[in-house]
């Protein structure tokens, strides 16, 4: 139940609002005359100190990469991208060309470094000078579509401490945000009763044993690779909040997104039996992870966030997910009788990642209203 404030009171806020405003255009207007512009019209920016804007996409061009990449420009953060050699470089040329990163007025906001993801030195000299480092965890299968291997999964954990490791050697960097996976949390054992958890949420941890038994490379490979990620950061002193997402879709994911697509299917049918098949668009698991960001700046993120936005649990979802990929529907429901035999017995929870959404566009909303006020107020 909110407090009804007197009209001086409120006169007084709109005033104090006011004043701030116009010291924010003075600020703004010296950054014009120097040649830096605002932000884009209709884009909200919450307040941020400029150094946390400096920021380091791993893998920048990688289907999840690029889309954390726009997003982080539409919001004015200056972004450097490490990619892993030449032939890299190239492509992002090619993207910058097409415009699939960024726009001619972004490209003075980001640049390319060649740092490999084995290579510890080069990584800290890529983040060097940042605030906060993105893990997008992004491999291809140089094998073609032979999937994703056990010695990918080994890759892939190596990989996180070296940037974990990178991060904690770097000055400047306080902040990672790493993309991990729902496969971390959903492949369960029983607990020490015997029983099995019903929700799955933040605190899920999936099980490394079912894993290597059900040969789930790919979700022992996020599974590990986030566990080393906590044991490096807490060993550092680093801030580190993780983004467990569910199959990443959007425009040709399955063909500009093979690896990872093909390998988050495997045990597919298993999920889409137990309720706990889920897939969320690129372009919102991006906007999570710049907004999950901002509320860490703030101190108001820490830990682990589930992200998707929508569970495949019914015929019909199942049938659109298996047309959008061009394969058959069995591969991601399995048959009726595998299903029947394995009831729903989970249920995913994001209230977490909800939580901090809803009070970052809560904060936005008030005071976009506030603007309203003082504007007409100074009619």
């Amino acid at each position: 139940m909110g407090i009804v404030r007197t009209e001086e009171i409120k006169r007084t806020e709109i005033e104090e609002f006011r004043r701030m405003l116009v010291s924010c255009a003075a600020l703004q207007r010296r950054k014009d005359e120097e040649g830096l512009k605002g932000p884009r019209a209709g884009v909200w920016v919450p307040e941020c100190d400029e150094q946390d804007k400096a920021v380091c996409v791993t893998s920048g061009i990688s289907y999840l990469g690029r889309a954390v990449v726009n997003s982080l420009l539409l919001r004015r953060f200056s972004v450097r991208i490490t990619v892993e050699n030449q032939e890299d470089l190239e492509k992002l040329r090619e993207m910058e060309t097409t415009g699939e990163m960024g726009t001619g007025r972004d490209r003075g906001n980001f640049r390319a470094v060649v740092a490999k993801l084995s290579d510890m030195e080069s990584l800290s000299e890529a983040f060097d000078g940042c605030r906060c480092v993105f893990h997008t965890c992004s491999f291809a299968d140089s094998a073609g579509l032979s999937g994703y291997s056990k010695s990918m999964a080994e890759i892939e954990v190596k990989a996180a401490e070296n940037v974990m490791e990178a991060c904690g050697r770097t000055a400047s960097v306080r902040n990672c945000v790493m993309s991990s996976s729902l496969l971390a949390c959903v492949w369960r054992g029983h607990d020490a009763d015997g029983e099995v958890p019903s929700v799955i949420n933040q605190e899920s941890w999936s099980d490394e044993s079912v894993c290597l038994n059900k040969k789930l490379w790919f979700a022992l490979g996020k599974l590990r690779a986030e566990r080393a990620a906590w044991r490096i950061a807490e060993e550092r002193g680093l801030r580190l909040t993780s983004i467990c997402s569910g199959l990443i879709t959007g425009p040709q994911f399955c063909i500009r997104n093979p690896t990872p697509t093909i390998a988050y299917l495997k045990g597919a049918a298993e999920m889409y039996a137990s309720g706990i098949l889920a897939t969320v668009d690129v372009t919102r698991l991006a906007e999570a992870h710049v907004r999950v960001y901002e509320a860490m700046v703030n101190g108001q993120a820490s830990g682990r966030y589930l992200c998707y936005d929508q569970v495949v649990d019914e015929d019909d979802k199942a049938e659109r997910l298996a047309r959008e990929m061009g394969v058959p529907m069995e591969r991601v429901c399995g048959s009726s009788a595998s299903v029947e035999a394995t009831p729903h017995r989970f249920k995913l929870s994001n209230q977490k990642l909800l939580g901090l959404i809803s009070r970052a566009l809560r904060c936005c909303f008030q005071e976009k209203e506030m603007v309203v006020e003082v504007h007409r107020f100074c009619q």
